[in-house]
């Protein structure tokens, strides 16, 4: 069966709550599912890893949620690369913070692909201005996407 890895950064819960919730649509889909909350590079390894899921909330200025912040220097700094990666990357965050709008989401993106994972589709942003509950709009967008990237192994 094939590994499913769902990496969260989260501040107040939010984004691991959206990963408990998009859980077992993957499961249906075939997948044995692990989340993980404060994951590390050794977590990220083509050997146990066939898909990943990034499940990401933003502080006010834009940065990484604190545990999750040495998990994405280590991305940065990873050789050779991730080149064998794909993934998928659910941004959180308040648009009435301007610019900074699901900034940790966005660099995280830009830092995987520079690193040469493949992003399979677009990348969802949730603004809390707009969604209460996060899950409320990841939900039909996991359906979507597991759908629209042919993922389904069972």
């Amino acid at each position: 069966m094939p590994m499913l890895k769902i990496f969260v950064g989260t501040m107040y819960g939010g984004a691991l709550d959206v990963a408990e919730q998009v859980k077992p649509l993957f499961e249906e889909a075939g997948y044995e599912v692990a989340i993980l909350e404060n994951p590390t590079l050794d977590d990220l390894d083509a050997e146990t890893t066939d898909l990943a899921l990034f499940c990401v909330s933003t502080t006010g200025s834009g940065d990484y949620p604190g545990a999750f912040a040495p998990f994405a220097n280590a991305i940065g700094e990873k050789s050779p690369g991730l080149g064998w990666l794909r993934y998928g990357l659910i941004a959180l965050g308040d648009s009435s913070y301007g610019e900074t709008f699901c900034g940790a989401g966005r660099q995280l993106d830009e830092l995987l692909a520079g690193q040469g994972a493949q992003r399979l589709g677009e990348r969802l942003e949730v603004d809390a201005m707009e969604t209460f509950m996060a899950d409320d709009a990841a939900l039909p967008w996991v359906e979507e996407w597991i759908d629209a990237q042919q993922l389904k192994v069972a």
